[in-house]
C-alpha cells in the first residue's frame, strides 16, 4: 500500500501476477475443465534508492540485496508536480532521480568486481585461465567507470558475470509515474521516453489507476480509453516483462486443468517439458502439438486430429506461443 513519506516500503513486497490469458477460458469451455492455472510474473515492490545508497544511505545495501535475484528492473520515476505528495528530495525532477538511481547502481557493480578481483588473481595462479576472466572484468569496470551501464555494453558476457549478479547488466524498463494530463501528451512522453533510449518504457497514472480499482472491468475500460490507454499500468508492466526478458507462453490442456506455462523464446520442445518437470526434459520421446487457432477452428481435440492439424514434433523443434502441447516421455528407474 503506497504512503505519502520516504521509505514507506521497507520490507519488500512481493506480488505473484497472473498474466492475463483469454485462451484459458475458451480451452476450459473445450475440454470441461474448471481449473484454469494462468502464467504468473512475479514484482519485488522495494524502497526507492537515494544518493549514497550504495555506501548504506537511505536503505542502501538492504534494497540493492533485494534486486540481485531479480530477472529486470523496472525503476518507477515520478514525473508529476503535486506539492501533497512528498519527494525525497523535496523537488520533482525525473532527470535527475534517474541519475541518482543510475550512479548508485553503477557505483554498487564496481565495488562487486573490485571486491572478486583480487579472489580471481589468486585462483588464476592454479587456473590460468582465469587471467583473461580478470581482463575482462576490468574492462567492464572501465565501463562503469566511464558512466555506462552495463546493460549498453555490446555483446556482454553474461557467462562470465551471471554468479556476480551485477545490477546494471540487468534489462531495464523505466515506469514513468505522470498526471492526466501528460497522459495524452505525446509530446512529453516521447521526450522522456528519448531521455532514457534504448530502454523499454511505459506511462501510468498512479491516481487514475487507484481510482480505477474500485470501478467494473467494463467502466476501468471506458475511463483509462478516454485518456487514450488500452491497458492497465500493472498489464503494460506483465507486458514489457515479457518483451524485455524474452518470455512466451505455451498451454497444456485437458478435463482436469488448463495449465499456461511460462519459456524463453527459442526454447525447444525438451526444454518446454523441463518447466513442468525436470523429468519430463530427461526421458522426452515427442511432443503432440496442436496450434490453438486450429483447435479453435476445429471445435476440438478429435475433429483437429481428424483435419490433420495435430502433429507430432522432436527434439529439436522450437516452441510457438500458440502451441498447445501434451508431452511424451519415458524415464527409466
Amino acid at each position: 500500500m503506497a504512503a505519502n513519506y520516504p521509505f514507506a516500503t521497507i520490507e519488500p513486497n512481493t506480488g505473484i501476477v497472473p498474466v492475463p490469458d483469454e485462451r484459458l477460458a475458451r480451452l476450459a469451455e473445450m475440454y470441461g475443465s474448471t481449473k484454469l492455472l494462468p502464467a504468473t510474473v512475479t514484482f519485488v515492490d522495494i524502497a526507492g534508492l537515494v544518493a549514497g545508497a550504495s555506501k548504506g544511505e537511505g536503505l542502501g545495501n538492504k534494497f540493492l540485496s533485494n534486486i540481485r535475484q531479480c530477472d529486470a528492473i523496472v525503476h518507477i520515476v515520478r514525473a508529476f508536480h503535486n506539492d501533497d505528495v512528498i519527494h525525497v528530495s523535496n523537488r520533482v525532477d525525473p532527470v535527475a532521480d534517474m541519475e541518482t538511481i543510475n550512479t548508485e547502481l553503477i557505483l554498487a557493480d564496481m565495488q562487486t568486481i573490485e571486491t572478486r578481483l583480487p579472489k580471481i588473481a589468486k585462483e588464476s595462479k592454479a587456473q590460468p585461465k582465469l587471467i583473461q576472466t580478470a581482463e575482462y572484468l576490468n574492462q567492464l569496470l572501465d565501463h562503469l567507470r566511464a558512466g555506462t551501464p552495463l546493460s549498453n555494453v555490446t555483446d556482454l558476457d553474461t557467462d562470465i558475470i551471471h554468479d556476480l549478479h551485477l545490477l546494471t547488466a540487468k534489462p531495464v524498463i523505466y515506469a514513468f509515474n505522470v498526471d492526466e494530463d501528460t497522459l495524452t501528451d505525446e509530446t512529453i512522453k516521447a521526450e522522456l521516453s528519448k531521455l532514457v533510449a534504448p530502454n523499454r518504457t511505459i506511462f501510468v497514472c498512479a491516481k487514475l489507476e487507484d481510482e480505477i480499482k474500485s470501478l467494473t472491468p467494463e467502466d476501468s475500460s471506458e475511463l483509462l480509453e478516454s485518456y487514450g490507454v488500452k491497458e492497465t499500468g500493472l498489464l503494460q508492466m506483465i507486458h514489457a516483462a515479457y518483451d524485455i526478458l524474452g518470455l512466451q507462453s505455451f498451454l497444456t490442456a485437458g478435463p482436469k486443468e488448463i495449465h499456461a506455462w511460462t519459456i524463453k523464446k527459442g526454447d525447444t520442445a525438451p526444454q518446454a517439458a523441463g518447466v513442468i518437470h525436470t523429468d519430463f526434459e530427461k526421458g522426452f520421446i515427442a511432443a503432440q502439438i496442436v496450434d490453438y487457432d486450429d483447435l479453435i477452428a476445429a471445435g476440438s481435440e478429435a475433429a483437429a486430429k481428424s483435419a490433420g492439424k495435430m502433429r507430432t514434433e522432436g527434439k529439436d523443434y522450437v516452441m510457438r506461443p500458440g502451441d498447445i502441447v501434451e508431452f511424451r516421455f519415458n524415464v527409466s528407474k
